[in-house]
Order: C-alpha cells, then sequence, then structure tokens
C-alpha cells in the first residue's frame, strides 16, 4: 500500500465499481448461448436426492426381473448353447490328452479327436446294423411280456391294475417330463438341434480364449481378474467331469457285455451298449439300465433274471466305489440327492436335454459359488487386518 493509502497491486478492484448501465461486458459465444439454453435440467430430471437414489434402485429392479423374464423366454437356446459347451469341452479334454505325447497343433489334434469319434459312430453302426438290430426290434416286446406277468401277478393279489393303466400312467410321466419338444420337435428338430451343438461346440473348441475373452470384456474392469479364474477353473472342472463320464460309461458298458455274455443273459452287447449310454445320466441311467437287464434276464428264466441282478450290482457296485472316488478326487464331488433333485427339476422343465446336462450344469454352478465364496473370505480377512492395524485412537 503506498502514501495515499490505496492499494496499488494490479488486482485491485475500484472502489467505486461502474453503475449497471455503463458496465461493458464481452460478448457471448453463439455455442454458449445454446449450452446455457439446453445445457440445463431436463424435465425428468428428480430434484429430490431421495428420490432419485429411490427410481435408481427401481430401474435396476426392472433390469433385472427384465433379464430373468428374457432367459426363462430364451432358456431353450441358452440350454442349446451349454450343450454345446459341454460338447467343446469333451473336444478341448481329449485334444489337451493328445499334445500331451504329440507335440502338434492344437487345431490337428481336434481334427484328430472328431475323426476319432466319427470313426466309433461308424463301427458302432456297422456293429448295430449286422448284430443289435434284430436285438433292439425284439426288445420292446420282451419288455412289453414280462410287464403284462407282473400285472398279471399284481392282480392275481388283489390289485386292481391293467396294462393300459400302466401305459397310460406312463404316457402322463412322458408327457410331464417338459417342453423340450418347443426346442427339439421331431426328428428333424432333433437333427437341427444336434447340428447346431456339434458346430458350436467345434467353434469354440478351435479359439476358446477367443470367446473367454469376450466374456471377461463384458465384466467390470475391477471384477475381470477373478471372472478369469473362475472360468479358468469352470472350464477345467468341465474337462475332467466329462473325462470321468467317459471313463465310467466305457467301463459300465463293457462290463456289462462281457458279464452278460459270460452269464448266458441275451443281448448283453444291445444291453451293455444302452447300459455304457445310459451311464451319461447318474443315478437315473443306472436305475434303468439295471430294470432293462432284470427285464431281460427274467424273460429267460428266474435264474437267468438272478444273474442279471449280480451283474448289475457288482457293476454298479465296483464303478461307485472304486471308479466314481477316483474321477471325484480330481472333479466337483457333488451329493447323490442333490443331482438327483437336479435332474428332477431339469427334467420337468426342459426334457431330456435337461436331465442330461444337469450334472455339469450342477456342477459349474458349484465351482461359482465357491470361488465367489473364496473372494468373500479374502476381502473379509483384508478388511479384518485392516481394522488391526489402525491405531487405537482412530
Amino acid at each position: 500500500m503506498d502514501q495515499s493509502g490505496t492499494d496499488s497491486t494490479p488486482d485491485a478492484k475500484p472502489s467505486h465499481p461502474l453503475p449497471e448501465d455503463r458496465r461493458i461486458d464481452p460478448p457471448i459465444p453463439a455455442d454458449a448461448q445454446d449450452a446455457d439454453e439446453w445445457g440445463g435440467a431436463s424435465p425428468a430430471y428428480i430434484s429430490n436426492p431421495r428420490l432419485r437414489h429411490e427410481v435408481g434402485k427401481a430401474l435396476i429392479w426392472v433390469g433385472v426381473i427384465g433379464l430373468v423374464a428374457l432367459a426363462v423366454y430364451i432358456s431353450q437356446a441358452l440350454l442349446v448353447i451349454f450343450a454345446s459347451l459341454v460338447f467343446a469341452s469333451l473336444i478341448d479334454g481329449g485334444a489337451r490328452l493328445i499334445g500331451r505325447y504329440l507335440a502338434i497343433p492344437r487345431a490337428l489334434r481336434i481334427v484328430m479327436v472328431l475323426l476319432g469319434a466319427i470313426a466309433f459312430l461308424i463301427w458302432l453302426g456297422y456293429f448295430a446294423g449286422s448284430q443289435i438290430t434284430e436285438q433292439a426290434a425284439t426288445l420292446p416286446a420282451i419288455v412289453e411280456a414280462q410287464l403284462n406277468e407282473l400285472i398279471a401277478l399284481a392282480r392275481a393279489n388283489g390289485m386292481a391294475i391293467s396294462l393300459s393303466d400302466a401305459q397310460s400312467m406312463l404316457d402322463q410321466v412322458l408327457s410331464g417330463v417338459g417342453t423340450v419338444t418347443r426346442a427339439i420337435g421331431g426328428i428333424a428338430g432333433a437333427i437341427g438341434t444336434t447340428v447346431i451343438i456339434l458346430v458350436i461346440g467345434i467353434y469354440v473348441a478351435l479359439e476358446p480364449n477367443l470367446y473367454e475373452r469376450g466374456v471377461e470384456w463384458m465384466a467390470p474392469r475391477n471384477g475381470r481378474s477373478e471372472l478369469r479364474k473362475t472360468l479358468a477353473e469352470m472350464a477345467l472342472t468341465m474337462r475332467r467331469l466329462m473325462a470321468g463320464r467317459v471313463v465310467g460309461m466305457v467301463f459300465e458298458g463293457v462290463f456289462t457285455w462281457i458279464a452278460l455274455e459270460l452269464f448266458g443273459v441275451p443281448m448283453a452287447a444291445l444291453l451293455g451298449i444302452l447300459t455304457g449310454l445310459l451311464a451319461f445320466i447318474p443315478n437315473l441311467g443306472a436305475l434303468i439300465s439295471g430294470i432293462l437287464m432284470a427285464i431281460v434276464g427274467f424273460s429267460v428264466g428266474v435264474e437267468t433274471g438272478i444273474a442279471a441282478i449280480v451283474v448289475y450290482f457288482v457293476v454298479q457296485t465296483f464303478d461307485g466305489y472304486v471308479v466314481i472316488p477316483m474321477i471325484a478326487r480330481k472333479t466337483v464331488d457333488l451329493p447323490p440327492a442333490l443331482v438327483l433333485g437336479a435332474q428332477l427339476i431339469m427334467g420337468i422343465l426342459f426334457g431330456i436335454i435337461g436331465l442330461l446336462l444337469a450334472d455339469p450344469l450342477l456342477a459349474m454352478l458349484k465351482v461359482a459359488l465357491v470361488r465367489r465364496s473364496e473372494a468373500n473370505d479374502a476381502a473379509q480377512a483384508a478388511g479384518a487386518d485392516v481394522q488391526e492395524g489402525a491405531p487405537a485412537g482412530s
């Protein structure tokens, strides 16, 4: 401040500002005028912060409900896609197994796996055409005859039941097994769905990292690392689960075939193939194959029927106490009651496809839940460590 008492700094404002009518303001650009005119709050803006927060939560719930409704509407397509992923895991597992012994490109290993599967189907078709066709044509008649004898025995003991009643009950059960016909309508639909599963599965098996990166990209940035680990563990679990399933199918089919041939049970080859195929469905598949073996065995005689039952229990016991535990050590150990409940629910909702995919889907859900629980435990432990390390007066 100088001697006159006025502030000599360049930023000092005059003590007597100019009147309003004598001020000269700079001109406002046209774009700034537009910004002032349209850059304010819109008519949809909610000024109350609490109400705005509640509306945001309501919109989130509406979005979640909409996604759930969409998932229900396209559930059949989603199930077909999941079946493609299961098929892709089979191909990927076979390619990785070949890669342990042959240092060749992945595409060539996948071609070898597919050619091996085609060769097996051709052999099975040739074998079925030469030996199994007559047995498959005779099996329904044997089953019906044995059911008639069982119904006659029940009526002789005072139970009022007939074959038509049993057929009507079976039709009701089959009609309530699901709405799979909406996605697979007749033979043409089944062939088309199978082709879709094969094509998608082959594409995913050729470049699995491409699709994994796409899924990770849709996740939030801070959660991509955890999602990557979860997807990797899911893929590993699926490969091991499918490998164990294939081993169990081969074991049950081959040993059932050999044992039934040794005991003189007719249709041993057909029953062995059916047992191997039904082994893909845990619990229910073994029960169906055991019933078929008992029916065919008792069609010859009591001793043959008892032998068929003994073969069934020996094979299932060895598979349950030796083969499955060896596989379960390296894969997801699912409680049998939980698997059976999932099969019943998926069978009612989606039919035979849901029944086939209930076990893999349940395994994937368990892996996701376990990973989420581990992440929550780690976050909780980290929060507890921070609280313990904080000063006492903070």
